[in-house]
């Protein structure tokens, strides 16, 4: 794995992380009635873009939006569960071991 590609695979994680920070940013602008949150919603999603932006100049295309989608939706269901009482049902953990499993191998191949 050569360097450029691992600096792309932080920027996806990066991005994921941002934009399971922009989501948490969502459920706090209560549906845009809240502008500070609505905006920081908006940057943060506009910055993550930007991570995966850089992420896809030596990362294919479909790697990279799998693992920032994958990391996106694993970061966001986690964060629900643990900052807005949402409840993980058997079926979503499972699902999410799918996902990662999905992941890897998409990212090995």
């Amino acid at each position: 794995m050569g360097a450029l590609f691992s600096l792309a695979l932080v920027a996806v994680v990066a991005a994921a992380g941002l934009d399971i920070v922009a989501n948490a940013a969502l459920v706090k602008a209560q549906g845009f009635r809240k502008p500070f949150y609505t905006l920081a919603a908006v940057a943060l999603i506009c910055t993550a873009f930007t991570g995966l932006a850089y992420a896809v100049r030596t990362m294919d295309l479909s790697v990279a939006y799998a693992l920032w989608g994958g990391f996106g939706i694993l970061g966001t269901s986690l964060m629900g569960a643990a900052f807005f009482g949402q409840r993980l049902r058997p079926s979503a953990v499972l699902g999410m071991g799918l996902l990662i499993g999905g992941m890897t191998t998409l990212h090995l191949s």
